[in-house]
């Protein structure tokens, strides 16, 4: 228990500071879609069975896996009524809690190659990074995503590292012989009547339709009024019935399996268990974002590379059940799990994002991104001594996996491959490729513990406690620092490099969530005139939600409102804050750090109109 103390330690402060700094910290653009997106994916699991529908297309943000949003709206809903806080500030305080979980399941993993202390580091280092301490907070895609990335690689790991073999041991070989057909006929068939839900929907239809025009088949059959009603009525009545009849005959054929194994292979069923947790969490993890499996393709890499051939067994199982969780959490693949998965996996591929994406002062489209955008914003939006520690770390880890290649106890080897396996290669791909990308590299968080992974080892190599201790303090002092500097925007952190946030300012996105529109409702609020109007540019209810209920919130002009009372509220994004009323009076604006976020202006409507 006492090897836990420091991570515990570590957790609890965070969360402490984490908390007492909750209030400040404003809505991100799309936070509302998102939770409106996770009612309806939870409201499917009871028109699914109902009547056979789920309600959810792409343009619903079906395509997006709703796994931790329909489970932060769950946690949300008891909260809401019990905590004194604002809505927002519950969900984002979910949010921050998996960010934890994750740091936890980065610090486990970390610590199967280093000692307790540089793990330590390489964890706190990880978390003062302002980038990713600022989107802890208010981002439920890209930090849940690298939260449950983290702990389904932890458990996936333990997983191998427990590794009981599968296998039928059974001195019966007819028995074997019958157990492995019906364990053949339940993939077949269970497995294969959920992936053919779409098939079997159009099939129904065309046979309803058909039926309806008056050809005689099976439905014509059983439904002697068919043309008597619409032939959706049908259609609905004829899936509902496969939904029941499918539910049904997968349990029972399912329970009957288990007991067959439990009474005639009971080595099979504890070798099984563990890998329960791993594949769900794997599952869960492809429904927060399609890349998903991702994490699966390592944990296999792994196991492979550590147990070899007893691996596959297990690997197979997890395989399956991970695919059971993904179907199970994600209500879009319920009507057709092969073709919406194809869908979603084409759509976030290339994702139609129709804005421009600021890079070093010039403007592009997301698909048409210059090939150094990786590697400056890589090198800009991270603390100054991350690179720096990565590369040393790096070349200690090359030279010592070089130095005992042939020690079969050496875990080096399996730590370089693994940091290839997940981190140089795919970045090199999305450098290569490049696919779509905007607000800078959320993204890809995913991909970035093993930097921290190579500073960690760094860390190791100093050998005395306390000089290992000062390294770290001043590997992590600049991201305490500037976070501090730039709270609550500490998301749109850039380092000395590029000048700070001041040097990146119109040359490069900051506050591209728009985080900043609750400082300034929480201003009018003290200043503005009973039922002032306010013309918000841009999300209108990201101001709006923090807004006295009193104040008129308007997301366009009104020329008819010619009062003396009448504010504009303006994001500096795209220059927003320069082209309208540039010759208003301002009244406030957010800084961070000297870096304008928004700009409150003040106008007449009559003057307005004339300078238009």
């Amino acid at each position: 228990m006492k090897q836990n103390y420091p991570i515990t330690i570590l957790l609890a402060l965070a969360f402490l500071i984490g908390c007492i700094n909750l209030p400040a910290r404003g809505e991100g653009w799309d936070e509302r879609l998102l939770h409106k997106y996770a009612d309806r994916s939870l409201t499917a699991y009871q028109t699914w069975m109902a009547d056979g529908e789920v309600n959810i297309t792409l343009d619903d943000l079906g395509g997006y896996g709703p796994s931790f949003l329909m489970l932060d709206e769950l946690i949300f809903r008891p909260l809401h009524g019990t905590l004194p806080m604002h809505p927002s500030d519950i969900y984002h305080l979910i949010n921050f809690v998996t960010f934890l979980a994750g740091m936890w399941a980065f610090y486990d993993l970390i610590g199967r190659w280093l000692n307790r202390s540089s793990a330590i580091g390489a964890t706190a280092f990880f978390m003062a990074q302002p980038v990713f301490w600022g989107h802890a907070f208010m981002n439920s895609k890209d930090i849940p995503f690298l939260a449950f990335f983290l702990l389904s690689l932890t458990f996936g790991f333990r997983m191998m590292d427990s590794l009981k073999p599968i296998h039928l041991d059974m001195p019966n070989p007819r028995l074997k012989r019958t157990l492995t057909l019906l364990t053949a006929l339940w993939l077949v068939s269970v497995l294969g009547a959920f992936a053919a839900t779409g098939f079997i929907h159009a099939l129904i239809e065309d046979l309803v339709r058909a039926a309806a025009a008056g050809e005689t088949n099976i439905i014509s059959s059983v439904a002697s009024n068919i043309r008597t009603a619409p032939p959706e009525i049908y259609i609905q009545k004829f899936m509902i019935l496969f939904l029941r009849v499918r539910l049904i005959y997968s349990l029972l054929f399912t329970c009957l399996l288990v007991y067959l194994y439990h009474r005639h292979a009971r080595t099979i069923l504890p070798a099984v268990i563990p890998v329960l947790l791993p594949a769900f969490l794997l599952g869960f993890t492809t429904s927060v974002r399609i890349l998903g499996p991702f994490a699966g393709l390592i944990v296999a890499a792994y196991g492979l590379r550590t147990k070899g051939r007893k691996a596959i067994p297990t690997l197979i199982v997890y395989l399956l059940l991970a695919v059971a969780a993904t179907y199970l959490t994600w209500p879009y693949l319920w009507e057709d799990p092969i073709g919406h998965f194809i869908e979603s996996l084409r759509l976030m591929s290339a994702y139609p994002w129709n804005g421009q994406v600021l890079f070093n002062g010039q403007r592009y489209s997301p698909a048409d991104l210059p090939v150094s955008y990786l590697p400056v914003l890589f090198g800009i939006q991270l603390t100054e001594p991350v690179w720096i520690l990565f590369l040393f770390g790096f070349a200690f880890t090359v030279m010592e996996g070089l130095n005992r290649k042939l020690d079969v106890s050496n875990n080096t080897p399996i730590l370089l491959e693994l940091i290839l396996l997940w981190f140089v290669v795919p970045i090199l791909g999305f450098i290569v490729l490049r696919p779509s990308l905007y607000d800078n590299f959320r993204q890809l968080f995913f991909l970035l513990p093993p930097i921290f992974f190579m500073a960690g080892f760094a860390f190791s190599k100093v050998k005395q406690l306390k000089w290992q201790l000062v390294l770290i303090l001043f590997a992590i002092l600049p991201g305490i620092v500037d976070g501090i500097r730039l709270h609550p925007y500490e998301y749109i952190y850039y380092n000395r490099f590029v000048g700070g946030v001041n040097g990146a300012q119109r040359r490069f996105e900051l506050d591209y969530w728009v985080t900043s529109y609750r400082e300034t409702a929480e201003y009018m609020n003290n200043i503005a005139e009973a039922n002032s109007y306010i013309w918000v540019e841009g999300p209108a209810h990201l101001f709006n939600t923090y807004a006295r209920d009193d104040l008129k919130v308007l997301d366009a002009y009104d020329p008819n409102v010619l009062i003396e009372n009448y504010y504009l509220v303006t994001p500096t994004r795209h220059d927003i804050d320069l082209l309208i009323a540039p010759d208003a009076e301002v009244v406030y604006t957010v800084l961070s750090d000297g870096a304008p976020l928004a700009v409150i202006k003040k106008l007449k409507g009559s003057e307005y109109n004339e300078s238009k």
